[in-house]
């Protein structure tokens, strides 16, 4: 069997495109008949998702999967790093957590976690046609280079060639793209075929003198120039995405309003309320005004206890308590469902200091973080409570397992092997609600009832699913009109 096609992707900079880009590939080369995996050496993220094969990976991996039509496994991202604090993460290794480490700590781990790159790597060329490879923030940052693997330590280990994205829609593309390829080494500046220049609004034809400068003064391709995609809907890989902070749906729509926690994860739980048309949706960050609404959501968190504390001193429990006074609705999803609980407990220190912290305390419930994560993709449906038993789908992610009176009344229903099983929470007066199960408003007929159930009467379905595909399409396309995909894989691609 001869090679696998493959390419690394990095960037001049941190969201310069380099996940879009690869999920845009992926679908092209997809469609012209190709087997293509997505591959991202080591990813920092606390948007994560479950495989086929029972670990967890960064959540745009998932999505460059989705692109390329293939189950997400955990050799798409062998090393995934979530950060607990400013100087520590979990860190996770072909799928599973092993450790948590400080920065120094994980810097003298690398070479573990290098050979379990390489092994997924090994993997992947003896089963697909083409490798997509991710590289993380920017080849030149220099106090990175020693023993790295999550971009030009890799390339070269893997002998993977390497084209440059940068984003113009920043401004200084010319210098970000001549700068980073002037501060590699002379061997990873002749792994570099050329660039793509990402996101550019306007006369190409303005562009054309820059592009001829650049092409004589490096010596190399720029292999295309992606517009700028408005309206473009992708999951995140990590942080919020720039522009999400409101989206306004007009008079009669259902209101909506979530904390930014700073340890804040799986928010793209909350998409398809972002995307729903009768929805006004805020995210609420740090020293922000609380607005009134009919619905505040809890999202994920992967500091339980520090980001209850956040709340806090924000005035989140107030804010709460009166919301529900006159009538308001709480949903909380996996670290927002523990932070409704009496008790948070956490013994072992998994995720910072050993110690318990009191709850919010509205539902009847305590958890406690145990060393084993729970990884699971869940099916089922929701209680017959919650106006209906509408499917759902979505996955699980977490280490606290919770117990109390409160969950005799569940919220949802899953499939198991054994037949239903309960999951979280619904409160006796039927204000609050409480679940583990990430993507709880993704399936359209849950995401009516559930909108139903906090007040916004007919409430019309939305298929995140299909705007996710359509908008990979579009992806795809925008990238095999921009881009001479020949030249810029080195090879005759099937048409």
């Amino acid at each position: 069997m001869s090679p696998p096609i493959s390419l690394m992707v990095q960037g001049t900079t941190s969201d310069a495109g380099k996940s879009t880009l690869v999920a845009g590939l992926a679908r092209a080369l997809r469609r012209r008949g190709l087997t293509v995996a997505p591959f991202k050496p080591q990813n920092m993220a606390l948007n994560s998702a479950v495989t086929v094969d029972g670990g967890e990976i960064g959540r745009a991996q998932a999505l460059q999967a989705a692109a390329a039509g293939v189950e997400p496994h955990t050799d798409f991202n062998p090393v995934l790093l979530k950060p607990s604090s400013d100087i520590g993460a979990q860190v996770i290794i072909h799928g599973r957590a092993v450790a948590n480490l400080s920065a120094r700590d994980y810097h003298a781990y690398k070479p573990t976690a290098m050979a379990a790159v390489l092994q997924s790597w090994g993997r992947l060329c003896a089963k697909y046609d083409a490798l997509l490879v991710e590289g993380a923030g920017s080849p030149a940052e220099i106090n990175l280079r020693d023993r790295d693997i999550a971009n030009m330590g890799f390339a070269e280990a893997a002998d993977v060639p390497v084209v440059l994205v940068a984003d113009i829609d920043r401004g200084g593309v010319f210098a970000h793209l001549v700068g980073t390829l002037e501060l590699l080494s002379p061997s990873e500046q002749a792994r570099v075929r050329g660039f793509i220049i990402n996101r550019f609004r306007g006369d190409i034809g303005l562009l054309q003198s820059g592009l001829d400068w650049l092409e004589a003064r490096t010596g190399r391709k720029v292999f295309g120039v992606l517009p700028y995609l408005h309206g473009l809907f992708l999951d995140a890989e990590d942080a919020l995405a720039d522009g999400a902070a409101d989206v306004r749906a007009g008079e009669g729509a259902l209101r909506v309003v979530a904390p930014v926690y700073p340890r804040i994860s799986n928010h793209t739980d909350l998409d398809a309320l972002r995307l729903h048309p009768q929805v006004d949706f805020h995210w609420v960050g740090p020293g922000q005004r609380i607005p009134p609404a009919d619905l505040i959501v809890l999202p994920g968190s992967k500091s339980v206890r520090s980001d209850l504390a956040w709340l806090r001193t924000q005035g989140w429990e107030e804010a709460i308590r009166r919301h529900l006074r006159y009538g308001g609705k709480v949903v909380g999803i996996c670290g927002g469902f523990q932070m409704l609980g009496r008790q948070l407990a956490d013994p072992l220190g998994l995720e910072g200091a050993p110690g318990t912290t009191p709850g919010l305390g509205w539902l009847e419930m305590e958890t406690t973080l145990e060393a084993h994560k729970q990884l699971v993709n869940a099916a089922g449906r929701l209680d017959a409570a919650l106006g209906g038993e509408a499917p759902v789908r979505g996955y699980e992610i977490h280490m606290g397992v919770s117990a109390g009176p409160a969950l005799r009344r569940p919220a949802l229903w899953l499939d198991g092997a054994e037949g239903c099983r309960a999951d979280g929470a619904l409160s006796e007066d039927g204000q609050i609600l409480g679940s583990y199960l990430h993507g709880l408003f993704d399936a359209p007929e849950a995401q009516a009832a559930l909108l139903a159930w906090a007040g916004l009467n007919d409430a019309q379905q939305v298929d995140l699913a299909a705007r996710r595909e359509a908008d990979l399409d579009r992806l795809a396309d925008a990238v095999e009109a921009a881009c001479d995909l020949d030249a810029l894989f080195d090879h005759s691609l099937p048409k």
